[in-house]
C-alpha cells in the first residue's frame, strides 16, 4: 500500500521533495527522493529521532537513504548521523574540527543543557564519526535520471561550517539549515560568524533566486523576500552592510 507525505508527517513541497519538523527542538529535515537513491538532509538529535527519521524516509522513497546533507554541525542536526550506516554523508569543509575530542564534548554539552536526555546524548556522541564528504564549493550529487542537487558551502554564518542544499525543479528548493529561521529570531551562538551572515544570505538567495522555495532549519516554508528581510534585519543586529 502506497503511503502519502502527510500520512508519515512531512510536507511535499515540490515533486519528490519534501521536509518535516521534528519535535523537541522544531528542527527540520528534509528528503529529496530519487530513482533508486534518496537524500536527507540532518539527521536530527539522537540515535532514535535519526533512525525514525531514516525508517519514514524510507516508507517514501521505497528503498534506502543514499545519501546524507549535514547542513552544520549542532547537536539537533547532526547527532542522529550514525542511524544512517551505508549512506555517503556531506558536511561543508571544516566541519572536522567539531568532531575531535573537545568538539564531541562541546556537542554533548549543548545537546544535555538544551534537554536531551544524558544517556542518549553520550549513546550518540560516542559513534559521530565526521561526514566522508567535504563541500568547499559546490558539489553536484547524481541522484538518478532527471533528479540532481546541487549542495553548496555558502558560510560562514550561523556557524563556521554552513552548507545549503539546492534541489533544481519547478518550483526550486532551497534547504538552508539555521541560516534562516522562521519559528524565532536566528540563533547566534558562540560559533557564529556575524559579521559574514548576511553575505551568506546574500550567496543563498543568489543560488535559489526569486521564485525558488526556501526551508529554514526550523519554522514554516519561506520564500525570498523572507530571507532578504531576516538578512537585512542580521545587518542590522551585528552591524553590518
Amino acid at each position: 500500500m502506497t503511503v502519502t507525505w502527510e500520512e508519515l508527517g512531512w510536507e511535499r513541497v515540490a515533486a519528490g521533495v519534501g521536509r518535516c519538523r521534528l519535535p523537541g527542538w522544531d528542527c527540520t529535515a528534509g528528503l529529496v527522493v530519487g530513482e533508486g537513491k534518496a537524500l536527507v538532509v540532518d539527521a536530527g538529535s539522537s540515535l532514535t529521532e535519526g533512525a525514525r527519521l531514516r525508517m519514514r524516509a524510507e516508507a517514501l522513497a521505497g528503498h534506502r537513504v543514499t545519501h546524507l546533507a549535514l547542513t552544520h554541525p549542532h547537536f539537533d542536526h547532526v547527532l542522529g548521523a550514525a542511524a544512517f550506516a551505508g549512506a555517503e554523508v556531506y558536511g561543508a569543509v571544516g566541519i572536522d574540527s567539531v568532531y575531535g575530542p573537545h568538539g564531541r564534548a562541546a556537542l554533548r554539552a549543548d545537546a544535555v543543557r538544551h534537554g536531551l536526555d544524558a544517556r542518549a546524548a553520550d549513546e550518540a556522541v560516542d559513534v559521530l564519526a565526521p561526514p566522508r564528504h567535504h563541500v568547499s564549493g559546490e558539489w553536484t550529487l547524481d541522484l538518478g535520471p532527471g533528479r540532481q542537487v546541487l549542495l553548496a558551502n555558502v558560510g560562514p554564518g550561523h556557524t563556521p561550517h554552513d552548507l545549503v542544499v539546492l534541489v533544481p525543479g519547478s518550483p526550486e528548493v532551497v534547504f538552508c539549515g539555521d541560516l534562516v529561521e522562521e519559528s524565532g529570531d536566528p540563533q547566534a551562538g558562540p560559533d557564529a560568524v556575524p559579521s559574514q551572515w548576511p553575505a551568506a544570505l546574500d550567496r543563498l538567495l543568489a543560488l535559489g533566486g526569486e521564485d525558488a522555495v526556501y526551508v529554514p532549519g526550523h519554522g514554516a516554508v519561506v520564500d525570498a523576500a523572507f530571507v532578504r528581510a531576516q538578512r537585512d534585519a542580521l545587518a542590522a543586529r551585528f552591524g553590518v552592510s
